[in-house]
């Protein structure tokens, strides 16, 4: 059986630094934070939420792009994941002759439905005890694979649709499971990604966890700090990012620009704790995925970490980077972009992906914002903290969620791409 190689043909984002994909990468090569105080809105919510910083696109949607009887579907999950899919859609120059034909589908998640239509949903439905006032329009808005089928209905896509949920590992799968759909030649190109809207109950979720920063809520550009000695926990922000995915041959067959290559592809589960991830595990896991894909730890130049900022998640994270690379004499160099964003959680891997690519363009790679002090309880690793002239061939980018949900996506530099 052919095995196809798998490229990447488009790409869309929304981000807290704006519409589109130039914003968000101007925003990152600009050394610019995202991350704002939303305290006082947040307060009037929930009062005894102690952080007080995220990240929100406050750039006008323009929803209208969006049909009417489309956008009634739709909570802001789904309306950030259409109109980045647009865009993609629109860079990798797929016409509706293509999209409705069958060898193009979906691969696009979200951690949940949309949090605030989830939020007023439950709320009326509580306060009211009964149904008479819900349209059914809500529904759509919170079923957990809402930007998937909302996505396959504005482009009436006629292929497969898939839809892997997984908190904060939700893009990494998504792109990886079209990566395999295509290689395996099940279909010639996917939409897939993930977004996720910022509501006060995302950042109160991980209060209750122990695991969200508040001690620079009054400082928000200097939060989060991921592997730093100050670090205090994750930011949560919001946004979407899509990749079209196409098969090499059909990419070729359209005269496209190919911006990339994805070449392996792992998720696996630590199944040891639901709210953290474990150095062992991740060892094996990243060791298993080279011995996989036949690709040596030693041709990796640029590590994208998950990097969240948590006390523990970065010291696990970190020591399995040292374990598999720094112990073998390996030095690739290490980043989060999560100081720049925050945590988008759904849509992070999609969009630091997306960021990645314009690395490989530049030939720069990006540090980790706020990286003042690498903690000496981190692993000992190739720490990037200012810009540096690297045009990386090869990168390695981590995506870890609750419930153990571990995946790695390794993406190559392409020589007729950008």
């Amino acid at each position: 059986m052919k095995l196809n190689k798998v490229v990447i043909t488009g790409i869309g984002a929304l981000s807290p630094f704006g519409n589109g994909v130039a914003a968000l990468n101007g925003g990152i090569f600009a050394n610019r934070s995202g991350i704002v105080n939303l305290g006082n809105g947040w307060k009037e919510s929930i009062t005894d939420i102690l952080c007080e910083v995220g990240g929100v696109i406050s750039d006008d949607l323009n929803e209208k792009q969006i049909p009417r009887d489309l956008r009634r579907n739709m909570g802001r999950t789904s309306i950030i994941a259409c109109l980045s899919a647009k865009e993609a859609v629109e860079i990798a120059g797929l016409t509706g002759e293509h999209l409705i034909s069958g060898d193009y589908g979906v691969s696009f998640a979200s951690t949940t439905g949309s949090s605030k239509s989830v939020y007023d949903f439950t709320g009326r439905f509580i306060r009211e005890k009964s149904l008479s006032s819900i349209k059914s329009g809500q529904f759509f808005q919170v079923m957990s694979h809402t930007a998937a089928a909302n996505i396959a209905c504005m482009f009436n896509i006629k292929g497969r649709v898939l839809s892997p949920n997984s908190a904060c590992s939700s893009a990494a799968q998504s792109i990886g499971f079209a990566y395999e759909t295509i290689k395996f030649g099940l279909q010639k190109g996917m939409i897939c990604g993930g977004a996720e809207e910022l509501h006060v109950t995302t950042s109160a979720t991980f209060d209750l966890l122990q695991a969200a920063s508040f001690h620079f809520n009054d400082r928000p550009h200097e939060t989060p700090r991921p592997f730093d000695e100050e670090r205090d926990g994750t930011v949560c922000g919001e946004g979407s990012g899509v990749l079209i995915l196409e098969s090499e041959d059909s990419a070729k067959q359209r005269g496209v620009k190919i911006l990339g290559e994805i070449v392996g592809f792992s998720t696996f589960s630590s199944g040891e704790h639901m709210a953290r991830v474990t150095e062992k595990e991740l060892t094996a896991g990243i060791e298993r995925l080279f011995l996989d894909t036949g690709i040596s730890p030693a041709e990796v130049d640029y590590i994208n970490a998950h990097g969240t900022g948590t006390i523990v998640g970065d010291s696990e994270e970190s020591s399995a980077l040292e374990n598999v690379f720094t112990k073998n004499g390996y030095a690739p160099y290490v980043s989060s972009l999560k100081g720049h964003l925050g945590h988008t959680l759904g849509a992070s891997a999609a969009l630091e992906l997306i960021v990645c690519l314009e690395m490989m363009k530049k030939g720069y790679l990006v540090p980790t914002k706020n990286l003042s002090k690498p903690d000496p309880k981190c692993g000992k690793i190739n720490y990037l903290k200012e810009y540096k002239k690297v045009k990386p061939n090869l990168i390695m980018k981590n995506s870890f969620a609750f419930g153990g949900i571990n995946s790695i996506i390794l993406l190559r530099s392409y020589d007729n791409g950008y």
